[in-house]
């Protein structure tokens, strides 16, 4: 197998593990990311290559969204640290379950 090839089939399971974690399917989590289904499941199926920011930008956001949530942590604790996307109610909701 090629570099190229091992390269993108790591990066694909590593988009899919990421969206298992967070306890999505594709169609939520592209939702969730306000990343379009369709390039979602061009990522997923390999016919497409993402930029490697782009999974290392995920790969943080829904680490720190699972941290926050998994340590009781308050929107009101981190209102200082930014704006909170509208998207993050997805959260909320998987806290409420």
């Amino acid at each position: 197998m090629s570099d190229k090839r091992l390269e993108l089939n790591t990066q694909i399971e590593t988009m899919k593990n990421l969206r298992e974690e967070a306890g999505f399917n594709r169609r939520e989590f592209s939702d969730y990311m306000g990343i379009p289904l369709r390039t979602l499941e061009e990522w997923e199926a390999g016919r497409r290559k993402m930029p490697d920011y782009v999974l290392r930008l995920i790969a943080y956001y829904v680490r720190m969204q699972k941290y926050i949530m998994d340590n009781g942590i308050s929107d009101e604790m981190i209102e200082g640290w930014g704006n909170l996307d509208s998207n993050d109610n997805y959260w909320e909701d998987k806290r409420n379950e």
